[in-house]
């Protein structure tokens, strides 16, 4: 027998502003389901999820929830008053005995209960407010940007968690890896309308790129046969004024629909401008140590980034990612050690507190206002890479429309204040860009259209990021700080440091393993070893743990299954069990051939 939905939206229509966000727009959520909701920024996403949550009232439809379904919702900008501590707004609603589920939370997700409201900032909040959703154990889970302020052990926790929940949840989320791994359907806004897959975001992108091109060419198919009428039109209507008079409504009734068909928003301008190159050495840190109080942010630290570097610092929040960056650019000084800066540098800094916008200034103001980039006598007019140009066409380059000139920066969404900042700092030349979570709240289309960008930027990059898609997209060199001032550098982006520290996250890129070799051996000023590279040794090393580690999860697997009874009890954890004991089979097999190839490797170069 089929499950009643657990949500279900009818012909919904809602208008903001004299702007309709949706036009008889229907959706279903079934149990068990899995779903990323996804769109450009400003699509309406949050929106759509308010009105899921019942937030939100429509113009016009229904949105119907059976009796005793529960629907839990996460609030980007939760509202804590009334609230002495976190651990209070959390455990709302909960028996006395079920506050360890919050502590459980709170443990995953890195937030202290005991903390004052009055003085939490806005990330423990929201992690606050994701605590108490986890808790609260709802039918249907929304979770709108869930994310952010979140470290990337803590997004491992949270991953987890979902994986292994039976609930249904609707995702809203930048981090691509975290919701290929999660989603088994996407919802697509686009344009006012909702499209459904049932594909999780994994197959998302190849999905809209074949829509875009069947639109393409049905627009295509329109535009000729609107010539060929008008064509007629002119030539032969004369001669049959009122036979033909239905053909020539029909080719009005064409131009119509041509004319009501509404074109994709395209990507924004956005582009880098190197100044003048700088020295090869960009940054040289020696043996730098820094502590606030009993704090370790780094001991003994060195490092030395080169022209055209892109350096990821990843690690805890809390750790010390920015003071490090900071340090290295100059703007605060180590304990002890030294930093040496390259020569004719210009930086550019994006920070993930966007304190560079003030949220009373219009956007107009943000621009004109800036010294760097007004041009003397023209008031409406700013420099963009040395070059004048219209204040309201530069921000059309970022896809704001001329209403949202004259807002106050406070009436953005975060990704419009993401892409605000980003203006702001492509039109300044520089050659050394410091980006601060420049991730957070950018759609996939502007994400990709970055991650593009920094690979053709001639200067360097020094970044922070919790996205470890992006971190493997972009990163050259990353650092990780995990705690009590250990510091370390590693060739190539997240998953090829994970593998490098003996992480797993698949295996280390032929190019990566070259880097790290050549690094280790930089590092103590002498060739790279002739047998196996830095990161051979160090997998040789490791891999004989990752073996048996992987041989105890089969054995567990194996005994799980072992159950008769459990593919008729549980068949969707057989089926998990099932998926996820051919996945530590196919990677023992892979692990063993590995260390029997480095081990024969080894072998030669000691008998060489």
């Amino acid at each position: 027998m089929a499950q009643a939905p657990l949500l279900q939206l009818s012909d919904i229509s809602l208008t903001f502003g004299g702007e309709p966000i949706f036009a008889d727009m229907s959706l279903v959520v079934q149990p068990g389901d899995r779903v990323s909701l996804v769109g450009r920024n400003g699509s309406g996403k949050s929106t759509l999820m308010k009105v899921m949550a019942g937030l939100v009232e429509a113009d016009t439809g229904t949105r119907v929830v059976p009796p005793g379904i529960s629907v839990g919702y996460m609030e980007q900008e939760p509202d804590l008053s009334g609230f002495e501590t976190l651990g209070d707004y959390a455990a709302q609603g909960l028996d006395p005995g079920e506050m360890y589920k919050v502590e459980r939370a709170g443990e995953g997700l890195k937030f202290d209960p005991e903390r004052l409201c009055s003085t939490a900032s806005g990330g423990e909040k929201r992690r606050a407010a994701l605590a108490r959703l986890m808790a609260s154990d709802p039918d249907l889970l929304l979770l709108d940007e869930p994310t952010n302020h979140l470290d990337i052990e803590a997004i491992g926790w949270l991953e987890d968690e979902l994986k292994t929940t039976r609930k249904a949840f609707v995702l809203i989320s930048h981090d691509r890896r975290f919701l290929s791994e999660l989603t088994r359907a996407t919802l697509w806004i686009d344009r006012g309308a909702v499209r459904r897959a049932e594909q999780g975001f994994a197959g998302f992108e190849s999905w809209r790129d074949k829509i875009w091109e069947e639109e393409d060419q049905q627009r295509h198919k329109m535009d000729r046969k609107i010539k060929a009428e008008a064509r007629w039109a002119v030539e032969g209507i004369s001669a049959r004024r009122t036979r033909n008079q239905g053909r020539v409504r029909a080719l009005q009734d064409l131009r119509a629909e041509r004319s009501s068909m509404i074109r994709r928003q395209g990507t924004a301008a956005m582009d880098l401008a190197s100044a003048p190159q700088s020295g090869k050495k960009v940054i040289d840190a020696q043996h730098i140590t820094k502590s606030f109080g009993d704090t370790r942010i780094v001991e003994d630290f060195t490092l030395t980034v080169q022209r055209g570097d892109r350096v990821a610092f990843v690690g805890p929040n809390g750790v010390g990612k920015t003071t490090l960056i900071r340090m290295l650019t100059g703007e605060i000084p180590p304990d002890s050690g030294t930093v040496t800066l390259g020569t004719n540098l210009q930086v550019a800094v994006f920070d993930q507190t966007r304190a560079q916008l003030d949220p009373e200034m219009s956007l107009w103001e943000s621009l004109t206002g800036d010294s760097e980039m007004r041009v003397s006598g023209k008031a409406d007019q700013i420099l963009v890479r040395g070059q004048p140009k219209h204040v309201v066409g530069y921000l059309k380059e970022f896809l704001f429309d001329e209403r949202q000139v004259r807002a106050p920066v406070k009436s953005l969404s975060g990704g419009e204040k993401a892409r605000l900042l980003l203006a702001r700092i492509m039109a300044r030349e520089s050659n050394l860009l410091v980006l601060d979570e420049p991730t957070n709240d950018l759609d996939v289309e502007t994400l990709d259209l970055l991650q593009d960008i920094l690979g053709e930027y001639d200067g360097t990059v020094l970044l922070i990021s919790h996205d470890r898609d992006f971190l493997d997209r972009v990163a050259s060199i990353t650092v990780a700080l995990e705690g009590d001032g250990k510091a370390t550098a590693y060739a190539g982006g997240w998953s090829d440091y994970r593998q490098q520290r003996g992480g797993g996250d698949g295996d280390v890129s032929p190019k990566a393993q070259a880097k790290a070799a050549k690094a280790a051996a930089e590092a103590k000023g002498k060739p790279a070893s002739k047998g196996l590279s830095f990161t051979e040794r160090h997998k040789l090393e490791t891999l004989p743990a990752e073996i048996a580690r992987l041989e105890a999860e089969i054995s567990k697997l194996e005994n799980l299954m072992a159950d008769p009874e459990l593919f008729s009890r549980e068949p969707v954890k057989f089926r998990k069990a099932t998926e996820a004991l051919t996945q530590r089979q196919q990677a023992l097999a892979k692990a063993e051939e590995d260390w029997l190839m480095l081990e024969e490797k080894a072998e030669a170069a000691a008998q060489a």
